[in-house]
């Protein structure tokens, strides 16, 4: 399927879905990162849910990271460049929601992109050779492309894996990872 026609059934599904079900499905993706080989970095990545969108909640994985005693890095979007400052989520950072609805915050500690090991990332759909489709905005793929190139990339989904993403660009950057309720996906 192309991008335009997967983001199209993906964010139909999601409307679908009820707040209970998505604390549930958060909660299992939370569990099954558990299982991955990831936990011995510093710096990881995350994003804020955007709750009108219906994205995965991330607030399961954060208390992980909080346990774990992780540095974790969160961004701020600027809609006029299309990239993304990241910084260093604390007790003090005050989170604002921006013009999207997307939690941001307000400023803080800068952190470099080439300081972060693993990211998290929101996507709607994914393929079985860990091609994504996000909002086609391409912030991730910016973002990710000045990022170390041994930074592991994991998205999460509630829902399996397509066969194949047929509109791939040169410059979009796939993941090594996608976890979802059920599955792992390694590429």
């Amino acid at each position: 399927m192309t991008k335009s026609t997967l983001r199209k059934k993906y964010k139909t599904l999601r409307k679908a879905l009820s707040t209970s079900q998505i604390d549930a499905f958060s909660i299992s993706i939370a569990n099954q990162l558990l299982k991955l080989p990831i936990w011995n970095f510093s710096f990881y990545h995350i994003f804020l849910a955007i709750e009108e969108q219906k994205e995965v909640n991330t607030d399961c994985i954060l208390n992980i990271l909080s346990g774990k005693d992780k540095h974790v890095v969160i961004s701020k979007s600027d809609f006029e460049t299309g990239t993304m400052t990241n910084f260093l989520l604390t007790d003090n950072t005050i989170i604002k929601k921006n013009q999207h609805n997307i939690p941001e915050p307000v400023d803080g500690i800068e952190i470099p992109n080439d300081k972060i090991e693993v990211v998290f990332i929101p996507l709607l759909a994914f393929d079985k050779k860990g091609n994504r489709v996000g909002y086609g905005k391409g912030f991730y793929d910016r973002f990710l492309a000045h990022c170390n190139p041994k930074t592991i990339k994991i998205g999460l989904s509630f829902f399996e894996a397509e066969a194949e993403i047929f509109d791939v660009y040169e410059s979009d950057i796939r993941l090594d990872y996608c976890v979802t309720t059920k599955s792992i996906y390694r590429f």
